[in-house]
This record gives C-alpha cells, structure tokens and sequence, in this order.
C-alpha cells in the first residue's frame, strides 16, 4: 500500500462509506477496511478508513477498539487523524462519542479539537450550537424515536460535555463565515481559556471548505463526514474522476434493509408502490425459531433473476416499540442482524452482484457475513452514500458492488435509483 497521510476512524460501517465517498468527492483513493486489518493492505490509498462496529457497544470497548485503530493507522504512515460518527451525533449519555475522542486525544497528546457532525448536503447543520435535521431541531426530529441512540437534545456543546472530562466550547458560524484565518484566532483563544473541545457552526459546504483549511495542523478531528470534504486539499490533492473508478459490474441485484428510520420507511414503502417485490422479516417469528431466511432466500430465487428484489425488517416505529417491549431492544436487534446477515450471504452465493443494505448496524452485520475485510470507494450515490467493490468468497466471481446506505440518507426512490448508477 502507498502511504497513506489521513487516518479515520469511523465508529459503523454505513458512517465508514459516508466518509470515504467524501474523501474520494474530494480526489483522494481511498480504501474503507472492515476492524483494524492485521497486516498492510494491497490497494493505493491517500486516507484509510477503518470501519469498526462501536457506536453502540459499552464505552470501555470502544475505546479499545478506536485505540487499536489508531495505533495501526500511525504504523502506516498517516499524520492526521479523524474519528467519524454520524452526522445526527447518535449517543448515549455515556458516550461513545466523549470517550472516544478523549482516548484519542490523550493517545495523540493534543490539547484541542473540534466536533462538527454538519453535512449540509444532506439537510444536518449546526448553528449556534445546535443541531437541525433538515428544518427540525434534532430532538424534534425522527432521532427521538431512534431504537438504540434516541436523541433527546439539540444542543450539542450540552451534550458533548456531558461525556467528556474537557471543556466544551463553540466556533460560532459568524466566525466560520469569516473564513480560515478567524477560525484559528477563535481556536487560540479557546485555547487560553482552557477549552479543549469545540462545538463548530456549519450551515454550508463554504463552512466546511474554510474549516478544512483552518484545521490542517490539528493532529485530531472528530466529526461526520462532512468537514472530510475540506481537507483533501490540505495534502495537495483536487477532484479527480479516477479517485471513484471501478470495475465492471455483474449478477443479480438485490437490497437487505435493517434500518427503521424514516427515511428508510419511505424507501421501502415506494419500492413496493412502484412495483418492486418485498419480503418483510418477522422479528416474532425469528424468537419463536422459525428460520425465516431460509423461507426469504427460497422466496428471492424464484424472483430475482426478474429485478431487485427487497428482503426487509424496516418497521414503522410503533412497531419496533411493540417488538421490542416483548422481546428487549437488545434481543430483537441481534435476532434481526442475524437474519439479514444470513440472508445478504446466501444472496451473494446466488449471483448477487450488486446489494446495497440499509442501516448501520445491518451493514456490520452483513459485511462480515461475506467476509469483506475492506472496500474500494467508488462513485457517489446519493450525498453519503458510494458504491463500494470488495472480495468476498461467498460472491460468484469472488467480488461484490455494494452500496452501505445509512438509514437517514437517500431519496425516496434510492433503493430503484442507486441500480441505475451502475449501468
């Protein structure tokens, strides 16, 4: 591998593709790894993205995890590093995201970063602190129903600081309006006030270009993947189609969805109007034993060959809440993973080409199913979400097209959209 002079660290699989569809936007090569890879890898890569599954687990574990991270990406060359999480900031009151970056930055001996989840493209912006959700506050929004990580708050430097032993603060958009230079000034005089976190405004892509520029000598960055599109340029690197080329694509086309937000539920609901074919997933039939992908697999092949086909578990939030009060969030979750997982493999082993999965925690799932251990970023989608190429031994041909769609993100039509990418 070349060497590599951006590290990231994306605490879910979807959050990892969002990132590195960013970077690639913005020209650089990049190559997403599935856990911390155990030697150097093969592909050409400016940045490395490593994808783990910690935005959810205990604490503690995230933090080992991240920490292992960092230690592989500083044994390959990056200098600078970029812990990435979702851009509607999705915790707990424990964390992850305070203990994280506080790991982080006592492993890297930095005394001051930025948290910024904004991504305007995709209707997340930050101002005066606080966090909107297209033209909803983020409490306000579809995040207070979240299964796992309910959002309860807005205000993000309230949040932030309720995880971390640092002092919060905030960069205004006033400031960030100014550009470069105002935003090193305010980040100095952070500084002096013992402040070692802060909260930055971004209600535009010229925010996060001027952020990028002003932050090119933090060794640590914690954010979505928005502020990703400004620091490319900061290792000499422009736009360049190359950046997002890849190989042909072949098989069958099938999507797996896990997600229940609801953005996600509009995307299945217009598939099926529109005449698409969907197998829904009982999380109360999988309790009670009954093996359900092995029912949605025998249904898919008999239809597949016709068009995408949809194998879903998205619910409407009344329903999840009815699942979970009778089986616990935990248990329904994992019972619902293990499913889809077993369904996108048995997918791939019957031509499946090209699968996008929708939800976070569906695509860890699934990306270990078939053995993925990492991916080649290739071109956008839809703002955050990139088609990806990577070996699997349970694909036909030994490679799959993947797309790894956060639940929040794409049009209503994405799931028959996203295909048409490819032809």
């Amino acid at each position: 591998m070349s060497q590599a002079v951006l590290g990231c660290i994306a605490d879910d699989f979807t959050g990892a593709t969002d990132l590195a569809n960013n970077l690639v936007r913005a020209g650089m090569r990049v190559v997403q790894t599935i856990g911390v890879p155990s030697g150097p890898l093969d592909d050409e890569a400016d940045a490395v993205v490593v994808a783990l599954k910690s935005r959810t687990i205990a604490a503690s574990e995230a933090v080992q995890q991240s920490l292992q991270a960092l230690r592989w990406l500083q044994e390959h060359g990056c200098r600078q590093f970029y812990f990435k999480y979702c851009s509607t900031f999705d915790s707990t009151a424990e964390g992850n995201i305070g203990p994280v970056a506080d790991a982080l930055m006592d492993a890297l001996g930095a005394d001051f970063t930025i948290a910024c989840p904004a991504f305007p493209e995709t209707g997340r912006t930050v101002f005066k602190g606080y966090l909107f959700v297209g033209d909803e506050l983020l409490h306000e929004s579809g995040m207070r129903n979240h299964p796992l990580t309910p959002m309860h708050d807005a205000n993000l430097v309230r949040v932030l600081q309720s995880q971390t032993r640092r002092r919060v603060g905030l960069i205004e958009q006033g400031t960030v309006a100014q550009g470069e230079a105002a935003i090193v000034q305010r980040i100095a005089a952070l500084r002096s006030e013992g402040v070692a976190m802060a909260i930055v405004d971004a209600i535009s892509n010229a925010d996060l270009i001027a952020m990028g520029r002003a932050f090119a000598d933090l060794p640590l960055l914690t954010a979505g993947s928005g502020v990703a599109i400004g620091l490319p340029q900061n290792f000499g690197i422009t736009p360049a189609a190359a950046a997002a080329r890849l190989p042909p694509p072949r098989g069958l086309r099938a999507v797996v969805s896990g997600s229940c937000s609801t953005a996600t539920n509009a995307q299945v609901a217009h598939f099926l109007a529109n005449g698409g074919e969907g197998f829904a997933i009982d999380p109360l039939q999988l309790a009670e034993g009954v093996d359900v992908a092995a029912r949605a697999l025998a249904w898919a092949s008999s239809r597949i060959a016709d068009g995408p086909v949809l194998l879903y578990a998205t619910a409407k939030p009344e329903s999840v809440k009815a699942v979970q009060a009778q089986l616990g969030s935990a248990r329904a979750g994992e019972i619902v993973e293990h499913a889809l997982a077993a369904i996108a493999r048995g997918l791939a082993e019957r031509g499946v080409g090209q699968l996008i999965v929708a939800g976070g925690e569906s695509s860890g799932a699934c990306v270990q199913a078939l053995g993925i251990r990492s991916m080649r970023i290739g071109p956008q989608i839809a703002p955050g979400v990139p088609w990806c190429y990577a070996a699997s031994r349970h694909a036909k041909g030994g490679a799959i097209h993947i797309a790894l769609k956060s639940g929040n993100f794409g049009a209503t039509d994405f799931f028959t959209s996203a295909f048409r990418q490819l032809d």
